[in-house]
């Protein structure tokens, strides 16, 4: 079952005036599983986003791998000597003093404010100095990819990796954001007939939530402008993988689907593929098995052809003849996975748009109208995709696309996912974001390993626990729709160790599979590690990663990575003036961090006092 067969028989059926669709042919997956050995590769389909069907052995069959019983690693996060061995006495002052004035309220609520006032009174050149003495030196490594080689070879030396991240943003004002977010959210058909199209309130922009800034503290945010700005922001990111490929060889960095293309499209995209799974969960409804887990529903084709008869989507024959001489259909049954094949990012976008109606049972366009102009610039931003990932396997370095909000992300993940379909063959290149406040995050990350089992590519994640909560509850409750986020943070703590869960049985399992706890929770740190030493797992296999910012929690990052564990700093860099957006949302993060947990400031206290007693006044770090 394709949309080479299924989209254009639902369109001659109901929608005569749309015309017949143009779909490059996908050959699908099977639903058969079975064991099958890790030699065998498959062969790499050229412009097709599906591939032949790789048989494997389900998770809950799985045995451990080896036997080979390995030393237990223990991490000992009180030891100061060891978390702040990379660092000088000047440093570890600089971060009590960070720290204790991100606790000072008034400060950070106008740090902005003082931060333009710091540069009228002291002038370009002593604000700069001020600032790389205190904020910028603590959270931001330098100015470009030079200035900031030697930090990234000091932590490397220590054991601690980077994710480079070149944190430059837009300084606008909320009614700039507005009219930019609406400018390029908002389609020339929804422009010309309000209200008159499929759309849902969830999946269109909104004035009010249009300065996506709102109630982020942790995360970069970028506006569309043009074209030539994403260009721009394009080769940007090459930059920064070349600067990661040069500093080390490991490296990673960081990249936002935002920054590559109008968000018209994400929002759109988004849209559609949220659809498309409803209406699988609606004929799963039909055939009794909606209560079950999301991957043991399976329709069975004879019903559901009977479902999509009745519903008048087309005559009994062509919908026969849709299954005719597919794989899809040769166990007797179809999944959410070969549901989701219907999709293939490779066509003509207008025509992807596409979505069911379950009422009408019908297929409609999910606009009236679409522009040539808006269908060149939704291709590029799949072009600009491309480019960056063929770039960081040029110069050997993985991809981190981050997360955004619920209303984009779906399109984001989709897209991420072709992305390691096409270029996690050999190796995990591209790796995923799961936010694990979301409600479906378990569901997502299950989903998407078990299709990376069925096509034998290596799956690559990092788990975070989600930066717009806040942002995210606003607009749910204001515009009316579903809250996506957890109810509390203890739901995403069990939330986020129960993907971690999954996808560290995968690793047991298959060897295939990877992923970055990205996290500041000691206590989910210590619950990897654990679950680690249980399966026997080496952190020389390098499958389990673990990331912090730059300037945060370095008494968990440095003992790890001391203790031969990947570990990874988010490096930011760029310049003063164009960072400070960035050190702004540092400031306001480390209030809540410092005001919950005195740890590291304790641990920092402890540090200092252990060297100044022992006569280690001019101590500097040897490396």
């Amino acid at each position: 079952m394709s949309y080479t067969k299924f989209v254009p028989a639902l369109v001659r059926a109901n929608s005569g005036n749309i015309g017949k669709l143009r779909i490059s042919p996908v050959r699908c997956r099977s639903t058969v599983v079975s064991a099958k050995s890790q030699e065998e590769k498959e062969p790499q389909m050229d412009g097709c986003a599906l591939v032949e069907a790789v048989p494997v052995e389900l998770i809950s069959q799985t045995k451990n791998l080896t036997n080979t019983p390995l030393s237990k690693i223990r991490i000992d996060f009180d030891n100061t000597q060891e978390a702040y061995r990379s660092k000088g006495n000047i440093e570890l002052l600089r971060s009590l003093l960070v720290f204790k004035l991100c606790t000072i309220d008034v400060l950070v609520e106008k740090n902005k404010e003082l931060m333009d006032l710091s540069k009228k009174l002291l002038g370009q050149w002593m604000f700069e100095k001020m600032m790389k003495m205190t904020f910028y030196g603590q959270f931001v490594a330098g100015e470009d990819h030079n200035s900031i080689k030697p930090l990234i070879q000091k932590n490397q030396a220590f054991g601690v990796g980077a994710v480079l991240d070149y944190s430059v943003e837009e300084d606008l004002t909320q009614e700039e954001a507005e009219k930019k977010e609406m400018d390029s959210c908002v389609s020339e058909a929804e422009k010309e007939s309000p209200g008159d199209d499929h759309r849902e309130k969830k999946y269109k922009a909104h004035r009010q939530f249009g300065d996506r800034r709102g109630g982020v503290i942790s995360a970069r945010t970028y506006f569309y402008a043009d074209e030539a700005k994403c260009d721009n922001q394009m080769e940007t990111f090459i930059n920064c993988i070349r600067a990661s490929g040069g500093a080390s060889t490991d490296g990673f960095s960081a990249i936002k689907m935002t920054a590559l293309g109008r968000p018209q499209f994400l929002l759109q995209f988004s849209e559609v593929l949220v659809k498309w799974r409803r209406f699988f969960n609606f004929l799963a409804a039909q055939q009794g098995i909606s209560e079950m887990m999301v991957l043991e529903q399976k329709l069975e084709l004879e019903k559901l052809k009977e479902s999509l008869t009745e519903m008048g989507v087309g005559a009994k024959d062509d919908i026969e003849n849709w299954f005719t001489g597919e794989k899809l259909g040769s166990s007797g049954t179809i999944d959410l996975l070969d549901w989701n094949s219907l999709i293939n990012d490779t066509t003509k976008i207008s025509n992807l748009l596409m979505v069911p109606n379950l009422e009408t049972g019908q297929l409609e366009p999910l606009l009236n109208k679409f522009t040539a102009e808006e269908e060149r610039q939704m291709k590029r931003m799949l072009q600009r995709m491309d480019i960056l990932a063929k770039h960081a396997m040029d110069n050997g370095v993985r991809l981190m696309v981050d997360a955004e909000q619920t209303y984009f992300q779906p399109a984001i993940s989709r897209l991420t996912l072709e992305m390691q379909r096409k270029f996690n063959r050999e190796k995990p290149v591209i790796f995923n974001t799961y936010q694990c406040y979301l409600k479906e995050a378990y569901d997502n990350v299950t989903v998407d390993v078990e299709l990376s089992r069925r096509e034998g590519w290596y799956f690559g994640a990092k788990l975070v626990r989600g930066a717009y909560m806040y942002q995210e509850r606003a607009r749910a409750q204001e515009i009316g729709y579903e809250d996506p986020i957890n109810p509390d943070y203890e739901a995403t703590n069990r939330m986020y160790h129960r993907c971690l869960d999954y996808v560290l049985e995968e690793i047991e399992h298959s060897r295939k599979a990877n992923v970055m706890v990205a996290t500041h929770n000691e206590d989910t740190v210590k619950f990897t590690l654990e679950k680690m030493n249980e399966m026997g797992l080496s952190p020389t296999e390098n499958k389990v990663y673990f990331g912090q910012l730059l300037g945060m929690c370095d008494q968990i990052s440095f003992p790890l990575g001391q203790a031969g564990f990947p570990v990874y700093k988010y490096v930011p860099y760029g310049p003063v003036n164009e960072v400070i957006p960035y050190l702004s949302r540092r400031a306001q993060e480390n209030r809540g961090f410092m005001k919950g947990s005195q740890r590291e400031r304790s641990l920092l206290w402890k540090e200092l006092k252990r060297r100044l007693l022992g006569g280690q006044i001019l101590y500097k770090p040897v490396y």
